[in-house]
């Protein structure tokens, strides 16, 4: 099965039927404030996300990588550097280790720049994404864009 990610104005908007929301200002502040019907919570004055529908993350403390979400343990890299499983979802990675190109039974498409996943395959006989699918794929993609936009940022000063 095909699930098709959907964008607007730069912004992703959903994951299959699931909407992703913004706040009335996106045009100022780009940051998701639902998934669906769940409410994403932040850290005050912060981008980093803290809560999905009361699911609290935590990070590591010297890293912006996760270490929890809610009962999921999270697994990084050696340094840091990139996710290597959310719960019970290992990641795996493009050859540069830049991209997410899957997540547990999950296949991640990019469009032709490899900029911007455009399509998620399911490997298995449901005919459409679970909660913790859901939850797993956004919370990979919202923090694979945040690095993204941090290394542009660097390069940028």
């Amino acid at each position: 099965m095909h699930i098709e990610l959907t964008y607007s104005k730069g912004l992703l908007r959903s994951i299959g039927d699931v909407e992703i929301s913004y706040g009335r200002r996106e045009w100022l502040d780009s940051t998701p404030r639902a998934l669906g019907p769940w409410p994403l919570e932040y850290k005050r004055l912060s981008t980093t996300l803290r809560a999905v529908d009361g699911i609290e993350i935590t990070y590591s403390k010297w890293s912006t990588m996760p270490r929890t979400v809610g009962q999921w343990n999270c697994e990084c890299s050696r340094f840091g550097a990139r996710l290597l499983r959310i719960g019970p979802y290992e990641l795996r990675h493009d050859t540069a280790g830049s991209r997410v190109r899957g997540i547990g039974p999950l296949e991640v498409f990019y469009d032709r720049l490899g900029s911007r996943p455009i399509r998620v395959k399911l490997h298995d006989d449901s005919d459409r994404l679970s909660d913790d699918h859901v939850l797993a794929l956004f919370l990979v993609l919202f923090w694979q864009e945040q690095a993204w936009e941090a290394a542009r940022r660097r390069a940028r000063s």
